[in-house]
């Protein structure tokens, strides 16, 4: 296998992080754009929650430029260049331009139809989600890019930078039959 570094963007409960857990079994070191926010979350002696988090990195966007955490993941995952990596959190097209500075560095959407996102969070039923389908809606917006400003949240444009894209309607094993197909476009 070669040394590839997959960033991964798409809306929230698409299954971004069941693509991370088949990645990781095939020897994928994981890291994501959120650990960088969360540090700063902790830095600052705030709790943590998913609008902290949104807010922090929006903050840490507009401070340090709408490529600082794609910036600062580049720079962690320079440091073992020779091992495959899969980078999670990617929510603006700033941080995709600052991530293919990487050897070997390719964009996997993963997204699915809004109804099914809904669907999914109201059954996963995690603490850190929104419980109501009004909720959830907000939430899927605002991680869209919708009011957003360019530095914010913007899963949306950067969904259209993917180099593939991976829709996620079916079974878990489906799933993993999309990332086996995903992996083995990479060595055509």
């Amino acid at each position: 296998m070669t040394n590839w570094k997959i960033g991964l963007t798409g809306p929230l409960a698409s299954g971004k992080g069941e693509v991370v857990r088949l990645l990781e079994e095939r020897g994928f070191k994981y890291i994501s754009l959120s650990d960088m926010v969360r540090e700063a979350v902790k830095e600052a002696g705030l709790v943590e929650s998913r609008e902290t988090l949104q807010n922090t990195g929006n903050r840490l966007r507009r401070e340090g430029g709408a490529g600082v955490l794609g910036a600062r993941v580049r720079a962690r995952v320079q440091e073992e260049p020779d091992r495959p990596w899969v980078i999670d959190g990617i929510r603006n097209p700033a941080e995709v331009v600052e991530l293919r500075g990487l050897k070997g560095f390719v964009l996997l959407a993963v997204t699915a139809p809004r109804e099914l996102l809904v669907e999914r969070v109201l059954r996963r039923s995690r603490s850190s989600d929104p419980k109501s389908e009004e909720e959830i809606v907000r939430r899927l917006d605002r991680d869209w890019g919708i009011g957003e400003p360019p530095e914010g949240q913007q899963v949306g444009p950067t969904v259209a930078e993917a180099d593939h894209t991976i829709e996620n309607i079916s079974s878990l094993e489906e799933l993993e039959r999309l990332v086996e197909n995903f992996l083995a476009s990479l060595s055509r």
